[in-house]
């Protein structure tokens, strides 16, 4: 995983150590402010700037935002498009600064539409470097269909009584890290509008497609009842994971170390399990009818793990009146 996370980080690093290098060497042939808008349908021609120093910081920072979240929750099978954005983001920088270079005023500047072709192109060279270097992370073996350690209580419950359970559980770093992108993105949809799409509506689509599912799924609610097992976001309906009663084989507690066990935090796919991780410690663990398993780590996991056991082999046993005509 640490490699994982290394080869997640290093485009990132690498399109930071470029642009600022690009910055040093060009200082005194950027003009003061630079041209970072330009109108689609007059050629290309300026007509928005931002200063040298207020560009410098904007741009360090989006790179080492969205690095940072690429970082923390890269997935083997998704180390290309933490290199695919890198690539595209450093495309669309450097191509802004050429545009910009012995420029002797900003206004002057031309940036087409067409050079972005050239930034699209960075993306899928750099896409393709990350899935060559995929290889490089072996793959985690399948879990066993059965772990030794997990426990599957039962709670015990009348022939007649009802009961339900609900807790709710979330990920400071990964709010904190939603929030971050959320409010880039906020920011450069509102520049975006007053001062034109380029560059500023890329930066915020990506702030808005990453910041607000991660947003929402930081955060969730666990529900176990006569509905079976329910997991939602905290503040919003969808998305929503359930497993109806009679989809559950058996429940268990189990002890998650996420980066061991699921390769990092969030919502996780693996060869026969699935998981929403948000925290180390205890995890209820269902395994389905069709031997796929679900787990999320919540607080009180065993009350949880206890009644879904009760309330699965409940409905088993009145079903199976039903099958036996």
């Amino acid at each position: 995983m640490n490699r994982l996370r290394a080869l997640a980080a290093a485009p990132f690093v690498l399109a930071l150590a470029v642009h600022l290098l690009l910055l040093a060497l060009w200082h005194d042939r950027l003009p003061d402010p630079l041209a970072t808008h330009f109108a689609p349908d007059d050629g290309g021609k300026a007509d928005g700037f931002t200063g040298l120093g207020a560009y410098a910081a904007l741009a360090s920072g989006l790179l080492l935002a969205l690095g940072t979240g690429w970082t923390l929750l890269v997935r083997r099978t998704t180390l290309w498009g933490a290199w695919a954005t890198a690539g595209l983001l450093a495309g669309l920088l450097v191509l802004l600064l050429r545009s910009n270079l012995d420029a002797a005023d900003a206004p002057e500047v031309l940036y087409p539409l067409a050079v972005l072709s050239l930034a699209a192109g960075a993306a899928g060279l750099a896409a393709l470097a990350g899935l060559a270097l995929t290889r490089l992370v072996p793959a985690r073996p399948a879990a066993p269909p059965a772990p030794v350690e997990a426990r599957e209580p039962r709670l015990a419950l009348g022939a007649h009584e009802v009961a339900g359970w609900s807790a709710a559980t979330g990920s400071r770093p990964l709010t904190a890290i939603a929030a971050v992108l959320l409010l880039v993105g906020a920011t450069a949809g509102v520049l975006a509008l007053f001062l034109g799409l380029l560059p500023y509506g890329p930066i915020a689509l990506v702030g808005l497609l990453v910041g607000v599912p991660g947003l929402a799924l930081s955060r969730i609610r666990v529900a176990v009842d006569r509905r079976g097992l329910t997991v939602t976001p905290a503040l919003l309906p969808r998305p929503r994971v359930r497993i109806p009663l009679d989809d559950v084989a058996s429940a268990s507690v189990l002890r998650v170390d996420p980066v061991a066990d699921f390769g990092g935090w969030g919502y996780r796919v693996r060869a026969h399990r699935t998981g929403l991780v948000l925290r180390s410690g205890e995890a209820l663990l269902v395994r389905r009818e069709n031997g796929r398993e679900f787990a999320v780590t919540v607080p009180g996991a065993e009350t949880a793990t206890a009644l879904l056991n009760t309330l699965a082999e409940r409905a088993r046993a009145a079903a199976a009146p039903g099958e036996r005509i």
